[in-house]
């Protein structure tokens, strides 16, 4: 196949690139070249969506069996993209998210989950990340009918993570270093399910999905029989960066009580019990083939990446936002912990 992805050399849609290349696909990028080298073996274009002659110019280099959007955030821009590239390929995948839900995620997300309202032509002012992504799924409806297909992705993980989770949590484990008995703060229960989805699995359902020539909208999560548990994630941490890192359990009731805790940033991937983040009905993209690997592979092939060349990844990481307790901040809860 021919693919064209808008993005395509960070995290998602770098992932998207490697298992199309891997699998013998001819790959176009297009992207202002500022984010991430892209993937050796693309053909790169360089250029802004936001540009309209860089967009013609875009569409010279086609047509293309499916166009893969991996960096659309605002309907109008996304809007854009799509009416200059409508006569480019029969088929445009949009990377979407269960975020589009509006009753997520304090429900689970399903086939009969409301959707934001948000106008095809709304701006980068007009909501957040939800709701305009709930924009551009119309704004990709509007001028690809019938040929649209829509994954409402679920958290990802994996090689290349640019978000800084699983990251924070790798480095955490490995700076208790090899010293026994190293006091290691966990939040909560260590049975609390997480079910984050590897991103190459995305990529692999990605490319699937174009060959079957699939429409329409796919939740794409980690699928409910395959959930692991925060303790076990902790315990594939460990594991994979060879720590003795001694887990400490603090109760979810006394995290819920301190001040400016986050839950999400500085306690990766855990919030209190009671919410539904993990929970989504992913049986009809099972049955079009998802398939998820084990979180520990993940886990170990995230921390293999980050290791690689002598640790150069680990030196020059650089999240797009901060994530982790500080040294600092993990002692006081410790010490209020000790005091209760």
């Amino acid at each position: 196949m021919r693919l064209l992805l808008l993005g395509g050399s960070a995290f998602l849609g770098r992932a998207v690139a490697a298992e199309a290349l891997a699998a013998g696909h001819d790959v176009t990028v297009f992207n202002r070249g500022r984010t991430a080298p892209d993937l050796e073996g693309v053909q790169s274009v360089r250029g802004d969506r936001e540009s309209r002659e860089d967009l013609e110019r875009l569409a010279g280099h086609g047509p293309w069996d499916a166009i893969v959007d991996t960096s659309g955030y605002v309907p109008r821009i996304v809007g854009d993209s799509v009416r200059a590239l409508a006569g480019s390929a029969p088929a445009y995948v949009f990377m979407s998210t269960k975020n589009v839900f509006s009753d997520w995620p304090e429900n689970p997300a399903t086939y009969d989950s409301p959707v934001h309202e948000c106008s095809p032509d709304a701006g980068p002012d007009d909501g957040d990340y939800g709701v305009l992504k709930a924009g551009c799924e119309r704004a990709v409806a509007r001028d690809f009918p019938g040929r649209s297909l829509f994954l409402r992705l679920g958290l990802l993980l994996g090689p290349h993570e640019d978000i800084g989770r699983l990251p924070a949590l790798l480095l955490r484990m490995a700076a208790a270093g090899t010293t026994r008995d190293v006091r290691t703060l966990a939040p909560g229960d260590p049975a609390s399910k997480v079910n984050p989805i590897d991103v190459r699995d995305v990529a692999q359902f990605t490319l699937a999905a174009v060959e079957q020539g699939l429409a329409g909208d796919y939740i794409i999560s980690g699928i409910p029989s395959n959930a692991s548990t925060y303790g076990e994630l902790l315990d594939a941490c460990i594991e994979a960066t060879g720590s003795t890192a001694r887990l400490e359990w603090l109760d979810s009731e006394f995290l819920e009580k301190q001040d400016d805790l986050g839950f999400w940033s500085e306690l990766p991937l855990w919030i209190p019990p009671g919410d539904v983040p993990w929970d989504a009905d992913t049986s009809r993209a099972e049955a079009a083939g998802l398939r998820c690997r084990p979180l520990r592979e993940t886990v170990r092939d995230t921390w293999a990446w980050m290791s690689a060349d002598g640790g150069a990844v680990r030196r020059s990481y650089q999240p797009s936002r901060p994530h982790g307790l500080s040294e600092e901040k993990e002692r006081a809860l410790f010490a209020a912990w000790d005091a209760r």
